[in-house]
């Protein structure tokens, strides 16, 4: 099981790509150039977590998939 259940804000991803570039098997970008989630096991947590926290808008949002606690970012 996804350590992370990841959620990406379509309307504040800016097409960036940093995320792809840190996890390359869980993102890709969308006809539109927006973030999607393709696999939220295909990078190691670390990595995922690394990708959400380069993303320049904070477009992407972390959940503990057991917990449901908020991990990323942090508010």
């Amino acid at each position: 099981m996804a350590k992370y259940k990841i959620e990406v804000d379509r309307d504040l991803c800016v097409g960036d790509g940093a995320c792809v570039n840190e996890a390359p098997g869980t993102f890709e970008m969308d006809g539109d150039n927006i973030a999607i989630v393709t696999n939220p096991a295909g990078n190691t947590p670390e990595e995922i977590l690394a990708a959400a926290q380069s993303c320049p808008v904070d477009a992407i949002i972390l959940h503990d998939a057991a917990t449901g606690e908020k991990v990323w970012p942090k508010t």
